[in-house]
């Protein structure tokens, strides 16, 4: 089944065009600064080389428009890309409803809706991205795949917050998580690359890109996730601050006669890696100034790689012990110095850098510990488009075999 696959961000719209079952990429493409005077797309088909365009998308229905007439100009007689027969959706936030994918309805719109609080930055932007592929492809099954499904197996006592429960019963303030189909595809593939019967096993995945988290699994299902009731929580990353004093919020507020909504902005467009620097949230940057001596930005990088050797030593402790670790997406895939710093020191916990590996780790599968190493460390780059596919291929052959659908 040939799936398209869609990613809406707040001013950002990504497809991929997806054989499921083979699980391969037939085209892809990206619309960027939706809503500008003037917005940035790209295009490839396969392994072609995109090119970047300038453009006039006002909203996601335009950005997607022009997406689909690209790919339709693409669609040569000698490199045919089949019709799309269903469409995914990326959805951050289900909150307590979604345990799995589901086929979009009016139900599930309004689940949707019902999250826009819980992820202000992300639920209106996926729904929008919703309704413009309903628009281009109104008799095609569309079906929500949501980050926090896959942490839906985490215990009451991993999710709760030490608030009045109150705010639980009637707000449903707990821990979600997110990155989810990342952390599912990336810890089936480890169990593969590493030998591991995924029914007995502790592993750790670490995907850290512009968003970061991390997910202790135990026999293939979440039971601890560092992000929380929304992306804020956590990990430091690239302009969201992660874990920090709830104090802070109200001290801010009064110290720099700041407004609730503007610290809002402050944690999660200001701070992490850009307000720690000054100046950068790409890690590639960091790294490059620190080389050059910048003291701010290599101090960014300290903290950074502090926080995830926290949550692994505390992964460590909620699991028991670990089989296999697995760093992922952008940093964690490219990104050597980063992972050399992180697992710094951590030979006596079983996990011997091997530094050549390392580097030579640059964006493929790869083990970076040394072979004696009880807990061997990989490099598995993540495919969540892959996984959006494949869930939305399974739900879309169910609703055609169903009488009722």
């Amino acid at each position: 089944m040939t799936v398209l696959v869609l990613n809406a961000g707040s001013s950002s719209l990504k497809v991929d065009l997806i054989d499921a079952a083979a699980g391969q990429t037939l085209a892809a493409g990206q619309v960027e600064r939706i809503g500008a005077v003037s917005s940035l797309a790209s295009f490839r088909v396969g392994d072609a080389k995109p090119e970047r365009i300038s453009l006039k998308a006002p909203d996601h229905a335009a950005a997607l428009s022009h997406l689909l007439e690209t790919m339709r100009e693409a669609d040569g007689e000698e490199d045919r890309l089949p019709d799309v027969e269903a469409v995914g959706h990326r959805v951050v936030h289900g909150g307590e409803r979604f345990a799995e994918s589901a086929l979009i309805d009016g139900e599930v719109v309004d689940a949707i809706r019902d999250a826009f609080d819980l992820a202000p930055l992300h639920n209106p932007a996926n729904l929008q991205g919703i309704r413009a592929a309903q628009k281009a492809f109104p008799d095609v099954p569309q079906v929500a795949v949501f980050d926090t499904a896959f942490h839906q197996t985490i215990p009451a006592e991993a999710y709760l917050y030490a608030l009045p429960n109150r705010l639980y019963r009637r707000h449903k303030i707990r821990r979600y998580g997110f990155h989810g189909t990342s952390h599912y595809y990336v810890s089936r593939r480890l169990y593969e690359l590493a030998g591991l019967d995924q029914q007995n096993s502790r592993v750790v995945t670490i995907h850290l890109g512009n968003g970061c988290s991390m997910a202790a699994i135990r026999d293939g299902k979440s039971v601890d996730t560092s992000m929380g009731m929304t992306p804020l929580e956590g990990l430091v990353m690239g302009t969201r601050s992660g874990d920090l004093d709830p104090s802070i919020v109200f001290e801010v507020m009064e110290k720099e006669d700041m407004p609730l909504a503007e610290v809002h902005t402050l944690l999660n467009r200001y701070s992490g890696l850009l307000g720690l620097s000054g100046y950068a949230a790409d890690m590639r940057d960091l790294l490059a100034e620190a080389a050059d001596g910048d003291v701010r930005c290599q101090q960014a990088i300290d903290v950074f790689c502090y926080r995830v050797k926290s949550y692994l030593g505390r992964y460590l402790a909620v699991l028991g012990g670990l089989d296999a670790v697995a760093f992922t997406a952008g940093i964690g895939t490219f990104a050597a110095p980063v992972r050399a710093q992180i697992l710094y020191g951590l030979a006596g916990l079983g996990m011997t850098l091997d530094a050549g590996a390392n580097e030579a780790a640059n964006g493929t599968e790869a083990v970076i510990t040394t072979p004696d190493s009880a807990v061997p460390v990989w490099v598995v780059p993540t495919n969540e488009e892959l996984v959006i596919a494949q869930d939305t291929q399974k739900l879309a052959l169910a609703a055609r075999q169903s009488p009722f659908v």
